[in-house]
């Protein structure tokens, strides 16, 4: 099973998860992305693959892009050693 089947965030508003910004008027939103993502059974899964799919926009895996950006090499580098298996 493709691990986007599993997604808690899978019949929710896409929309929701990709803010304008990532400040003022755009923080509740992201917020509630967030909390989606953290009640989520795949969302380790759905980090690590805009990880290494070096996904520039929205929340995945409850990170937003900026959150993502600013990860060290050696994270990024572990998430990818941990979704090396996964569906893309």
């Amino acid at each position: 099973m493709n691990w986007r089947e599993s997604a808690a965030c899978r019949f929710e508003d896409p929309e929701l998860f990709f803010p304008v910004t990532e400040d003022g008027a755009s923080l509740p939103q992201i917020e509630r992305a967030r909390r989606i993502c953290h009640r989520c059974p795949v969302e380790q899964e759905c980090r690590a693959w805009a990880l290494r799919r070096g996904e520039a926009d929205g929340v995945w895996g409850g990170l937003t892009a900026r959150q993502r950006k600013s990860m060290s090499p050696a994270r990024t580098s572990a998430e990818r050693s941990r979704g090396a298996g996964e569906a893309e």
